[in-house]
């Protein structure tokens, strides 16, 4: 029986992960109330005491949470921004080539809602070659208000909120391009730079779209999707070959899964599963690489509990809803 601590449990991923965890019959699930959160030292006493400590805490906090873990058993899985592109953390997409590496780490950094999106679009085709570490992105993501954190989901979902109000129509924020995932993106996608980054929060809980568009002409050869011909031409990448290396890369993948068809789409589809799933819409001239999933679910808690499998030798799907 493995014991698991859950710091900062009154928060949004940390209620959904003692939510998902409590029945599970191979774990002790502890947590703090929130009026003793703030007590040093009986946070200590349970972070050294658990197998696993999960980390649903602001980025302060969550460093502050590493520096009073001194039992070098306890594995720490944050899902703040605080680790993810830090030395010596594991990356907490296994899907992306990082399972051997969570297994076998005492420190784990679960992505970032919209970062994953990003990277599990991106990254297969950088490593193939279709894309170089040059290229100059574009990122839409359309996520529901619960990724906001507590304040905002209590003003979007608030008793006497109007019918109508501001929060009614989608509103985009981080206009200064320093959203905090954009380290993140560029480093796991493999880029030399980040994208440009429009995230856009809408009326609707739960649920993510993230589209990066292309150009078919702006890719670079891929080495097996386009040679140069005997007249020195380049045959251009096809959305049927992008497909293809999303097919081949993801083909063992636990939660994430390849659909071949793209024609309207909704961000709220996976809403209340831990999976994500990958398509490319348009066409061989301009295309549109789309990730959807829950951004609480892939996006947040149940990629927190993936990685505790791994880590805990589990069968990685376990507690999961694909």
């Amino acid at each position: 029986m493995k014991k698991i601590f859950i710091d900062g449990s009154a928060g949004t991923t940390g209620l959904r992960l003692e939510a998902r965890l409590r029945g599970r019959k191979d774990l002790t699930v502890t947590t703090l109330p929130e009026a003793q959160e703030r007590d040093t030292h009986l946070r200590t006493q349970m972070l050294n005491e658990a197998d696993v400590a999960f980390l649903c805490l602001p980025d302060e906090a969550a460093r502050h949470a590493v520096a009073l873990t001194q039992n070098p058993d306890t594995v720490l899985i944050d899902t703040s921004t605080a680790h993810r592109t830090a030395s010596g953390w594991a990356y907490g997409f296994p899907e992306l080539g990082f399972a051997a590496a969570i297994r076998q780490s005492r420190r784990v950094a679960v992505p970032g809602c919209h970062a994953g999106g990003f990277v599990a679009l991106i990254k297969p085709l950088v490593l193939a070659g279709i894309l170089s570490r040059e290229s100059l992105l574009h990122c839409l993501s359309l996520t529901g208000y619960t990724g906001a954190g507590r304040e905002a989901i209590a003003r979007y979902e608030a008793p006497s909120r109007a019918l109508h109000d501001a929060l009614s129509a989608p509103w985009q924020y981080a206009l200064e391009q320093n959203h905090k995932h954009l380290p993140e993106m560029r480093a796991y996608a493999g880029l030399d730079a980040p994208p440009v980054f429009c995230p856009v929060i809408a009326d609707f809980p739960c649920g993510m779209e993230v589209t990066v568009p292309l150009h078919g002409n702006c890719v670079a050869a891929a080495k097996a999707a386009w040679e140069e011909c005997s007249t020195g031409a380049s045959l251009t990448p096809t959305r049927s070959a992008i497909l293809d290396c999303y097919q081949e890369f993801y083909a063992n993948a636990a939660a994430v899964l390849v659909s071949p068809d793209a024609c309207s789409l909704s961000p709220d589809t996976y809403k209340g599963r831990d999976s994500m799933e990958l398509s490319v819409a348009g066409n061989d001239e301009r295309m549109l690489l789309i990730a959807r999933f829950d951004n609480l679910g892939k996006g947040a808690s149940g990629a927190a509990v993936q990685c505790m499998n791994l880590v805990i030798g589990a069968e990685e799907t376990e507690g999961l809803v694909l």
